[in-house]
């Protein structure tokens, strides 16, 4: 961790963040680990959103934590495939992308991605983009024929990952690979966060979304569940549609070394701070 100085510190963090007491307990807690980030839905589209969650990176990074983000990029990808004519079709939760689709989805997600990186530059924060064009760290082979042109991940070079951490920069993920063939695959951001947290070993996983975090049957916020809960949830029809296959890579990350994975709605400002500078935290956590 970086030595900062308290009034430093104290003119870093936001006033509506956690409090400073807080956040000085929890400055070593994961000192030189990874913390691999997904942000996807309103955050990628809503500008206030957007530049709190730019603003929370470039903090964690002065701090000297070492964010990893993969952004999604689906409603803008609804959109622009609606413009080209191309409606959106999903099977459990993964869209299904042809050869036209794929074109539009590549696109969406490398302008996301230089957004991405463009603001964090503005704040001061250094970064560096990962795309398929782009030093490529994902190699996928087809998730399913039905699906076109997804992909699952089967190997992360995490060599590029560490080259740009040890510059002091946030590598910015988009969620594409190649395959052999060097043909493009669109991966499910979370899928691919997931990956990318299992390889790297990382302190912790978090999956912005729309939502709150996991619901009971009550629709209250559950702040931890684990293995039985989950398949209790999916089997009486609690957890439904995308989110089961969100939830299953959650927990799939979370027995396979990542020591602790949570889902945080990215429409609560300063979410992403509260969940790793405070003590109550924020969201669902995530355990085997």
């Amino acid at each position: 961790m970086v030595n900062i100085k308290e009034q430093d510190l104290k003119k870093l963090l936001p006033t509506e963040g956690p409090s400073f007491e807080e956040v000085k307990k929890y400055l070593d807690k994961y000192n030189d680990e990874y913390i691999v980030i997904k942000c996807g839905g309103s955050v990628l589209i809503d500008k206030n959103l957007f530049d709190n969650f730019i603003s929370n990176i470039s903090i964690l990074n002065k701090l000297g934590f070492i964010p990893i983000i993969i952004h999604g990029g689906g409603k803008r990808i609804s959109s622009e495939l609606e413009l080209n004519g191309i409606k959106s079709k999903f099977i459990n939760g993964l869209r299904v992308t042809d050869q036209n689709s794929i074109i539009v989805v590549e696109k969406v997600l490398n302008t996301f991605n230089e957004e991405i990186t463009d603001a964090l530059e503005k704040k001061g924060c250094g970064s560096q983009s990962i795309t398929n064009r782009k030093k490529n760290i994902i190699s996928v082979m087809q998730e399913n024929i039905n699906l076109g042109y997804v992909g699952m991940p089967t190997k992360i070079n995490q060599s590029i990952i560490d080259e740009i951490v040890r510059d002091k920069k946030v590598p910015v993920i988009a969620p594409l690979g190649l395959d052999e063939n060097k043909n493009v695959f669109n991966i499910n951001a979370d899928t691919a966060a997931s990956a990318i947290a299992k390889k790297l070993n990382a302190r912790r996983l978090i999956i912005m979304s729309d939502v709150e975090g996991v619901l009971d049957t009550n629709k209250k916020l559950m702040s931890e569940i684990n293995t039985d809960k989950i398949n209790f949830l999916i089997s009486n029809k609690t957890i439904t549609g995308g989110m089961i296959p969100k939830i299953k890579n959650c927990l799939d990350v979370a027995s396979n070394g990542v020591k602790g994975v949570v889902i945080i709605d990215g429409r609560k400002k300063h979410s992403i701070l509260f969940e790793l500078l405070s003590d109550k935290g924020s969201g669902t956590l995530i355990r085997k």
